[in-house]
């Protein structure tokens, strides 16, 4: 026999785990919360989004202090209070998860702190935190168990001076010289805050370029940005091994001439990706069928092979965004109530929190050539924007791909301050098919950095204020 029945069990309770849980609730059902924190939150809250962006904020202060100095202003050398600054991250997220604990009591949804394994398509084991086991037999589960830090292959070395994204987070100390295997969002994010802190940081990584699978134009300025504070960047390159020392790791990188150099670092963080939590769920006892790669397989409403049973976030693939996961959670409760749904985004952002920021949304440039899309490229670099030389900010750039024959937005990118903000502006355009002509006649407020969208636009029709394009070819009146 079960000890709690319940109408839907939702098991993580991460952005897309307790946005799936507070959904259910506002409807109507049953629901009981599965989560291994005191509290709703999963990764992004506790170890993720949150208490990285905290910290980026803390490194933008601190460079735009350095920064000061060009206009004329100039301040003493930064000081660290280190447990104070770790007191202000932990204190965000402290507020932010306790704050859906208190949402999750309104909505009286039952909270279950320990971790759950399937007995079969109808009940869930759960081993508590406290020792003690429950049975929770529900009609309908959502699994949104995320993503866990991917390790380096072939290193089973175990190390305190070894970091992954969480032991970063911990802020224990600034090393000297830190090292950040990967160049994607998360080694760039905290490879910035530790050099804004004090740190020599290197970054190494296996491709030609900082974040593999944006807009190479964007990761062009955001890599010029970077380079004035990060100490070296090793393109090209991977890690064949690391060994501990007395005072340090020593690592030996192999470049692309297959030559093989050593180097100490005082830590050295692990930045590789994410790999999906699917393994020790007892999902054997189910339906449900799992990719080679671990990944949940799922139809467009978010439902597995099981009919009792959805999965959302992470755990079901790429992009691994906890903005995905929240929409994803709204298609699997209603699936789950019975509705016809589907998840089926025509642009979801990716935004990269360094110091300039980058988003983009749809298409890239890469993704129109390599499929064979007929498309058009518009560039309003920010140099042409008044906003942005206020801002002593002139590196950073607006794009959109268009559809030549429609003139619809088939996707944008942005590199500079407020990126992150600014492309909801794009994803709204490509959901509702807006074209061109739509941009251009949206009156943006001046001078603000998102009037750069606007002028893009005009620039595709050959007649943008502050920059001058010759036109190519005549386009219809708008």
């Amino acid at each position: 026999m079960s000890d709690v029945k319940t109408e839907l069990v939702v098991l993580g309770g991460g952005p897309g785990g307790y946005a799936a849980a507070f959904y259910a609730a506002d409807m109507g059902m049953d629901v009981t919360l599965v989560d291994l924190e005191a509290n709703p939150g999963g990764v992004c809250l506790y170890r993720g989004c949150i208490p990285s962006k905290a910290l980026l904020h803390v490194a933008k202060v601190m460079n735009e202090a350095n920064e000061a100095s060009e206009y004329g202003i100039t301040f003493d050398k930064p000081k660290v209070d280190l447990e104070k600054l770790r007191d202000f991250k932990n204190k965000v997220v402290t507020n932010l998860t306790g704050g859906l604990g208190q949402l999750a009591k309104a909505r009286k949804i039952n909270f279950i702190q320990g971790r759950g394994s399937f007995v079969d398509s109808n009940n869930l084991k759960v081993l508590k935190t406290d020792g003690k086991e429950v049975t929770v037999n529900y009609q309908k589960l959502v699994i949104a168990t995320g993503s866990r830090p991917t390790t380096l292959p072939g290193l089973d070395l175990e190390s305190s001076r070894l970091w992954d994204s969480t032991g970063a987070l911990n802020l224990d100390q600034i090393p000297k010289k830190l090292l950040v295997v990967g160049a994607g969002y998360i080694g760039l994010e905290l490879g910035s805050v530790y050099a804004a802190l004090g740190s020599e940081v290197s970054v190494v990584e296996m491709t030609d370029g900082v974040i593999p699978g944006a807009d190479r134009d964007m990761a062009k300025v955001l890599h010029k940005k970077l380079a004035e504070n990060i100490h070296e960047f090793k393109f090209e390159t991977k890690v064949v091994g690391v060994a501990e020392e007395k005072d340090g790791l020593k690592v030996s990188f192999e470049g692309k001439d297959g030559k093989t150099v050593d180097e100490k670092f005082d830590y050295v963080l692990v930045s590789i990706g994410r790999r999906p939590n699917s393994s020790g769920l007892g999902l054997e006892n189910t339906s449900v069928k799992v990719s080679d790669r671990g990944f949940i397989e799922v139809a467009e409403n978010m439902q597995t092979a099981d009919a009792n049973i959805y999965a959302i976030g992470d755990v079901v693939g790429n992009p691994m965004l906890a903005h995905k996961a929240s929409h994803e959670a709204r298609v699997a409760v209603e699936a789950a109530m019975g509705k016809r749904v589907a998840f089926e985004p025509r642009a979801i952002p990716a935004v990269i929190f360094t110091d300039p920021e980058v988003a983009w949304a749809g298409l890239t440039e890469t993704e129109a050539k390599a499929q064979g899309i007929d498309h058009e490229v518009v560039k309003f670099p920010w140099a042409a924007s008044g906003r942005a030389m206020t801002l002593n900010r002139t590196e950073g750039m607006t794009k959109l791909i268009v559809d030549p024959k429609t003139e619809m937005i088939l996707g944008g990118a942005l590199v500079g301050p407020g990126a992150g903000d600014m492309i909801s502006e794009i994803v709204v355009a490509i959901e509702m098919c807006a074209t061109m002509a739509d941009l251009k006649l949206c009156i943006h407020p001046h001078p603000t950095l998102s009037e750069t969208i606007m002028e893009a636009a005009e620039l595709f029709y050959g007649h943008c204020t502050h920059m001058y394009r010759p036109k190519k070819k005549s386009k219809p009146a708008a």
